[in-house]
């Protein structure tokens, strides 16, 4: 069965040879086609291109047509950066920190991540499972399209395991493309609070390697701050999962920039991810690497902590790219639409800059580039139409407005 999507005022996001990622001056420019149609067949984009040059369709009897009514269509977000799997909310320390608690404070009294973990160690597997599903239908009807997430609620080996079966179940059960990433090295649970090593050893010894005889995870992630984990903690946990094919994705900088950018470079992470503080020898370390630089706006906007320094890595031939952060604590919320917003409105970058950051950079991010990121023939047919706007500039612009009418995940739209 062939799909085409036909009337669509601007397709956005076009390419003709699929690009790995936008960098530098050149993520201030897209490819659109006005008066656009595309053309979908077994889940991928076969054809697309201006109304004009469309042949019509051969046969109607195998031929589902779409009239997106002179909506926009865009390939839908990759979100490289989630935490979608949790317990339960933490409302209550989104109250302490109106009443002046800091997030490290909040921390200190037992809460934060280690709050989450409490609670995520009780739950069920099927409690996890069922809740997260809904989450992620929900963020696929925002425009997600593809979505990694993380471990790191659970700081036990049964619980991140759990963490990590969860997320395999939910890649059996949706369309969605979903990467699952092992962040054992979250926080230190409050037995190991005076003995960080004896954690790394239990990580590293024991939860990491029946990750990876189960296959749980792509990817590997450490929280490289002060108070959490190390630079040398970050570098002993990224040359151990070397060893099991695991790549990193790291947090780092998101209080303090001690290091972690470089040692994440030089052991061949894709990502890292925050970066709300930086200094030069960061920006140095991310030139001619092969590592995205991911910015986390929802989390500033939600702590009140600064933002990324976007156009200054823009500015430095950089590429950037922007995820939500969804999590319980910090970013109670995985919609890319707010993130994008957020993108023009707090970090200065343009419409076209948001909108390759949270495509063709994301899909980097995630280690799909070569199947999503773009509308491009080959690639999977990952879209989503808007309701009729005056300019793609609309979406950012129009903050707190739902503008996307339909979602298309391989080729099937969601209802």
């Amino acid at each position: 069965m062939k799909t085409v999507i036909k009337n669509i005022a601007e397709l956005i996001q076009t390419e003709q040879n699929p690009r790995k990622w936008v960098a530098g001056k050149d993520m201030s420019a897209i490819n659109t086609i006005k008066d656009a149609f595309v053309e979908v067949e077994k889940g991928i984009i076969t054809a697309f291109g201006s109304m004009d040059d469309w042949t019509g369709i051969d046969d109607w009897n195998n031929t589902e047509i779409i009239d997106a009514e002179g909506g926009m269509v865009f390939p839908t977000y990759c979100d490289s950066h989630t935490h979608l799997v949790f317990a339960a909310s933490r409302e209550g320390e989104f109250v302490d920190r109106i009443n002046g608690l800091s997030y490290e404070e909040i921390a200190k009294r037992g809460g934060g991540i280690l709050n989450s973990a409490a609670k995520l160690q009780e739950a069920t597997e099927e409690q996890l499972f069922e809740d997260a599903l809904i989450r992620l239908n929900e963020v696929i009807r925002m425009g997600t399209g593809a979505i990694e997430i993380k471990s790191g609620y659970g700081l036990s080996l049964a619980a991140e395991l759990k963490m990590l079966r969860v997320i395999k179940r939910l890649k059996e059960h949706s369309d969605a493309t979903i990467k699952a990433t092992f962040l054992g090295a979250h926080a230190l649970p409050q037995r190991y609070k005076n003995n960080k090593n004896s954690y790394m050893d239990l990580v590293i010894d024991e939860m990491l390697p029946k990750v990876a005889e189960e296959g749980l995870a792509d990817y590997i992630d450490i929280f490289c701050e002060e108070g959490y984990f190390s630079v040398d903690d970050t570098k002993r946990l990224l040359e151990a999962a070397n060893k099991y094919g695991l790549q990193g994705k790291t947090h780092v900088n998101q209080f303090n920039a001690i290091g972690g950018v470089k040692v994440s470079v030089d052991l061949g992470c894709l990502s890292v991810d925050h970066l709300e503080e930086m200094n030069e020898e960061d920006f140095e370390a991310l030139k001619n690497s092969d590592c995205m630089p991911t910015i986390l706006p929802a989390c500033s906007f939600f702590l009140g902590i600064p933002y990324g320094a976007a156009k200054q890595m823009i500015n430095k031939g950089l590429p950037v790219a922007l995820a939500t952060d969804y999590n319980p604590g910090s970013t109670p919320s995985g919609n890319m639409n707010f993130v994008a917003s957020l993108g023009c409105i707090q970090l200065k970058m343009t419409p076209e800059q948001v909108i390759n950051a949270t495509t063709i950079n994301g899909a980097y991010a995630m280690g799909v580039e070569k199947e999503l990121g773009s509308i491009c023939v080959g690639k999977k047919a990952n879209l989503f139409i808007t309701k009729s706007m005056p300019s793609y500039a609309y979406l950012p612009y129009a903050f707190g407005h739902n503008v996307i009418d339909k979602v298309m995940i391989n080729g099937k739209i969601k209802k």
